[in-house]
């Protein structure tokens, strides 16, 4: 009882803290989904559960004041457009599978709920979070700056051994370390500061889209040299995952990102080359030189399984195998959360009937939660905010805006198949890249109307 008594006490202090100054708990909440793996690992891993919904109570808060007690403070308004349509309509539809009778009790539709939109609402506060260009180009340049702690952090962890404590997962989950495995090696695939691999393949990911547009800004000589610097250290860190996927993100990006440059601003061409190569010469020397263990690690794992083409053919495909499956409304909201069972257990939950195939990519686990109903909804709506994106890419003038943008149009199409709904890091990026639909027009206009004002004042002074 007093246990339960203090925990509720410390958890309506983080809301109300939170609740407190929602503009600085909002940015904080990407500062804490990098290092609460640590804590959980190296700190306080008796507390692993609780650090796990830290940042979730903590945005928390900020949704009550922003939403519920702006106090006279000016919202960015929700408007009737295609977006806010497709978002309606998709959410309907969890939350009505989130009562879903198979799931045996509504206590797992509300983790599945969780899962599913929990970080939607960020996309309407992000104008109001950024109030110029500038700002949001701090806040990503500070928060990209982790890379290079963390990155460091990957080195070490791919060099020390197997049984080292820098390597290990959170303490009691009795889950095996994972390794290269070949080549005669036994390093260790990284984690950095994040619980485990598939958390940290998430972050690096995300990172990619966020950390090469701020080379189209004007930045001082040290914070170009340090934004090289967290290049070299996110592919690296890549490759030292082990992971197909962080790895062939990155090549996709680049060349989508600059090949799209290319065909939008052909003249400028020679600009960007001239400023990739001599990065491209002396990263490529470095990583040859000092990591060629990493590099030979890393091809012998993607050389030794050919079922790559299979995956994403399956990523795709498969789930359309699991329409027989299911009826028009499927398993529910959350029924095949891994925390599912652990809540069961805890308050004592009917079973309910459980999908009949245990699977693991996400569309598949889409489709039997939700249904094929659900499945259109919740995928057409992340179609139309890739095709939102690149229209607001082809209308942006702005470059650091028009360049996050096409961004964000990148990841989303990329890492389409990938985990999204049950993936506690990428999730939070993706709704991130998704406020880019307002975000940026909104950011654009603010700066338009002060160049003007600028224009105004300069004239009344002559």
């Amino acid at each position: 009882m007093i246990k339960a008594l203090v925990g509720l006490i410390i958890l309506f202090t983080i809301i109300y803290a939170s609740f407190r100054d929602w503009r600085r708990s909002v940015k904080a909440v990407f500062f804490i989904i990098v290092i609460d793996g640590a804590i959980r690992k190296w700190v306080l891993p008796q507390a692993s559960e609780f650090i796990y919904f830290f940042k979730d109570f903590v945005l928390l808060g900020a949704y009550i004041r922003y939403y519920l007690f702006p106090q006279g403070e000016p919202r960015f308004p929700i408007r009737n457009n295609f977006t806010n349509i497709a978002i309606i309509l998709a959410s309907g539809w969890c939350i009505f599978q989130a009562f879903n009778p198979n799931l045996g009790s509504p206590i797992i539709g509300i983790l599945g709920l969780k899962s599913y939109l929990f970080y939607t609402p960020l996309i309407w506060m992000m104008p109001s979070l950024f109030r110029s260009e500038e700002e949001l180009f701090i806040f990503l340049r500070n928060h990209l700056f982790l890379l290079i702690p963390i990155g460091i952090l990957g080195i070490v962890q791919f060099f020390s051994p197997i049984n080292s404590p820098i390597n290990q997962y959170i303490p009691g989950r009795n889950e095996p370390i994972a390794t290269f495995g070949f080549a005669g090696t036994r390093n260790v695939r990284i984690t950095g500061t994040f619980s485990y691999l598939n958390s940290y393949q998430g972050y690096l990911s995300a990172c990619i889209g966020l950390l090469i547009p701020l080379l189209s800004i004007k930045q001082s000589t040290l914070w170009r040299a340090l934004t090289y610097v967290q290049i070299f250290l996110l592919t690296l860190n890549c490759f030292m995952t082990g992971s197909r996927t962080p790895v062939i993100a990155a090549v996709l990006f680049m060349a989508g990102y600059y090949g799209i440059r290319i065909l939008s601003k052909p003249e400028q061409i020679f600009l960007w080359l001239g400023r990739l190569l001599p990065f491209l010469a002396i990263a490529a020397s470095v990583a040859v030189i000092l990591f060629r263990q990493v590099l030979e690690a890393f091809w012998t794992r993607m050389s030794s399984n050919a079922d790559l083409s299979e995956r994403i053919r399956l990523g795709f495909i498969g789930p359309f195998d699991f329409i027989k499956l299911t009826d028009l409304d499927g398993y529910g909201a959350g029924a095949t959360h891994a925390g599912a069972g652990s809540l069961r257990t805890v308050f004592s939950l009917p079973p309910g009937i459980p999908p009949p195939i245990d699977i693991e990519p996400e569309m598949g686990r889409v489709l039997l939660e939700l249904g094929p109903i659900g499945f259109l909804l919740w995928y057409g709506m992340r179609v139309g905010f890739i095709i939102t994106l690149f229209l607001i890419f082809t209308r942006l003038k702005r470059p650091f805006l028009r360049d996050l943008a096409l961004s964000g149009v990148l990841i989303q199409s990329i890492l389409f198949i990938n985990q999204m709904v049950y993936h506690n890091t990428f999730g939070l990026y993706y709704w991130l890249y998704t406020s880019f639909i307002f975000l940026l027009p909104w950011l654009e206009r603010v700066e338009n109307w002060r160049e003007q004002q600028q224009v105004l004042q300069d004239n009344d002074e002559s």
